[in-house]
């Protein structure tokens, strides 16, 4: 076995033997550890991919004219490689063409572990504020918001270190902009499962100016917090392709 079919098998078994079907409180410490640091040594050769050129592979995203209806432009759809799904974990990689984007939206109940495998990506995340804190509006499109504090607003640059969230911390609620094309690796544990109360949500963030008097900061600054307002699902710009990585071995 080659030394990168033995990585992906390792992170394989790995996931196989820790992760349940059930909610079950997140991984302990050593297998967040551990699987971060395998998956911090994969590259993207280790899982059939190369590099894209800048030039060749120019997306443009979501349109921006109303944020609650975001149609796709004209643009080179996200890629989708599905490597493995089971009812405990989800391993999958997308693949970004520069400014492609994957709106705001949550993992109810989940813990994911994110690698940037090529390229540059934006990262904005949030985590809600607990107990939760409601606004009501009056605006049409949604009739109330719900507050949040910021985790990451900034741009990761591969090579870089695998990032997690976790039901309640981490960055939950995120959304993810390329800034050239770029590839991440996800696992998703448990996976979606709307049966089960894990439906993905998508959200449109306001500042917290936007609700005058109706939040309670305890502590940082106002630019730290925003109201994150339930939208519909958008549509976005996504194909499946073929996962040209090493075979797993159940």
């Amino acid at each position: 076995m080659t030394n990168k079919s033995a990585t992906i098998q390792t992170i394989y078994d790995l996931c196989k033997k820790t992760f349940s079907p059930t909610i079950t409180p997140p991984p302990s410490s050593p297998v967040v550890h551990k699987l971060c640091s395998l998956l911090d040594t994969v590259n993207p050769a280790d899982v059939g991919l190369r590099e894209e050129n800048v030039d060749d592979d120019r997306g443009y995203g979501l349109s921006l004219l109303n944020p609650f209806n975001r149609a796709p432009r004209w643009a080179q759809p996200i890629t989708y490689l599905d490597i493995h799904e089971s009812d405990s974990f989800t391993m999958c990689i997308f693949c970004f063409p520069t400014s492609a984007v994957i709106p705001l939206h949550d993992h109810p109940e989940m813990t994911v572990f994110s690698k940037l495998l090529y390229g540059s990506l934006h990262v904005k995340a949030y985590d809600w504020i607990e107990p939760p804190q409601i606004a009501k509006s009056n605006a049409p499109e949604y009739s109330q918001a719900r507050l949040a504090k910021l985790v990451s607003d900034k741009v990761l640059t591969a090579p870089c270190g695998t990032r997690v969230l976790y039901p309640t911390s981490g960055g939950n609620v995120h959304c993810f902009t390329a800034v050239t094309p770029c590839a991440v690796l996800d696992i998703l544990t448990p996976p979606y499962l709307e049966d089960a109360g894990r439906r993905c949500t998508y959200y449109h963030d306001y500042p917290y100016s936007s609700f005058p008097g109706q939040g309670v900061i305890s502590d940082g600054k106002e630019e730290d917090y925003a109201w994150l307002a339930e939208i519909e699902a958008p549509n976005v710009y996504m194909r499946p392709g073929n996962y040209a990585g090493p075979s797993l071995q159940e």
